[in-house]
């Protein structure tokens, strides 16, 4: 991302200076609000002290959700999905202004002294400090970078995907689009022993990325590429967030088959052609969404165990390569205005939120 790019003067709001490191000081903590279309503000925030059954964390990184957090960042979160939409941690309401973020990593500086000094994940915005209840917060295993443990995010929705699309031993599985839960969803189903699993993209750039993921890359057509080889699937996993990707999900998918629905689209309006063979090869389109657990599971597992079990699935160092740019927390500004006009990278950047 250029060093380049122009900014409103707001960055340096609520007497917060963007050349200065977040706020040591236990008394305080800096946090990013956006507060219009592609532009925010750092603003100072108390600290109380942590209460019983709560911890203080220093954050170490935080993590960009790109399809979410392109529409924060744009103020394109759908009127009716407003109160469905807010992060667990969230203050502010849509569309501004509003601090959002759910992907961070930190380490316990105050709380019970059996959290003291753990890193841990929680659903909680870009801020170098937070108090939090004790169960907002999940350990990260020793063998996870805490770097890498961001992705924890998007691994948790590969699993609940992968949970309704209910992939089984031998299958052909056929994900559309190669972004962060696309690949994620790439990876574990890799694992299934005799699968074979087919990502397909329009950009090539993403070959490296998912065949390092143990899968196989497949072009799909564009303006400038003509029709694939036929593809034969037996569990076809829409992930695109695009309508066309969707589009394409249902040419593939098997008869009497079922494209899963990870993609959420926002406001935007997707057509579909559903004439053609749509009926008479009885297609089914049903939507995975994270914010509940698959139904196939929702009686017996929560959405800590699942959180949990994402975090466990991160000791594998091939999603590293899903990591992408670092920026320290200063670039905010810049990362959200790249956010709202579509230039921000694919894969989930990084934001270092260290004093250096």
């Amino acid at each position: 991302m250029s060093d380049t790019k122009q900014v409103p003067d707001s960055v340096h709001a609520e007497g917060v200076d963007a050349s200065s490191p977040p706020s040591l000081s236990t008394g305080a903590a800096t946090s990013w609000w956006t507060v219009g279309p592609g532009w925010g503000e750092f603003r100072s925030e108390p600290l109380s002290d942590p209460a019983e059954g709560e911890a203080a964390v220093r954050t170490l990184w935080t993590g960009i959700s790109r399809g979410t957090e392109s529409l924060i960042a744009r103020g394109s979160v759908p009127t009716s999905e407003r109160e469905r939409m807010r992060a667990p941690f969230q203050d502010g309401d849509f569309p501004f202004p509003v601090k959002y973020g759910y992907l961070n990593v930190g380490v316990v500086e105050n709380g019970p002294s059996a959290m003291r000094g753990r890193t841990v994940f929680s659903l909680f915005p870009h801020q170098s400090r937070f108090v939090a209840p004790v169960d907002a917060l999940v350990p990260v295993p020793a063998g996870v970078p805490a770097r890498r443990a961001v992705l924890a995010g998007a691994v948790e929705t590969a699993v609940n995907v992968l949970w309704d699309a209910a992939p089984a031993v031998g299958d052909r599985v056929v994900i559309v689009g190669a972004g962060m839960i696309g690949c994620s969803v790439a990876r574990l189903a890799a694992g299934i022993p005799g699968s074979d699993v087919s990502v397909v993209d329009v950009d090539p750039s993403k070959r490296a990325v998912v065949e390092g993921l143990g899968a196989r890359f497949v072009r799909a057509p564009d303006a400038g590429h003509g029709a694939v080889d036929p593809i034969r699937a037996d569990v076809v996993i829409e992930a695109s967030g695009n309508g066309a990707g969707l589009q394409f999900a249902l040419r593939v998918a098997p008869t009497d088959g079922e494209v899963v629905v990870a993609s959420w689209y926002g406001g935007r309006a997707v057509p579909l052609e559903l004439g053609g063979d749509f009926h008479s090869r009885r297609l089914t389109i049903r939507s995975s969404q994270v914010g509940a657990v698959a139904s196939s599971r929702r009686s017996r597992r929560t959405t800590r165990e699942r959180l949990t079990l994402a975090l466990g699935l991160l000791e594998d160092p091939a999603f590293d390569l899903l990591l992408g740019a670092t920026s320290s927390w200063r670039r905010l500004p810049e990362i959200t205005a790249a956010l709202a006009d579509g230039t921000a990278g694919e894969l989930c950047q990084t934001i270092d939120w260290s004093a250096g």
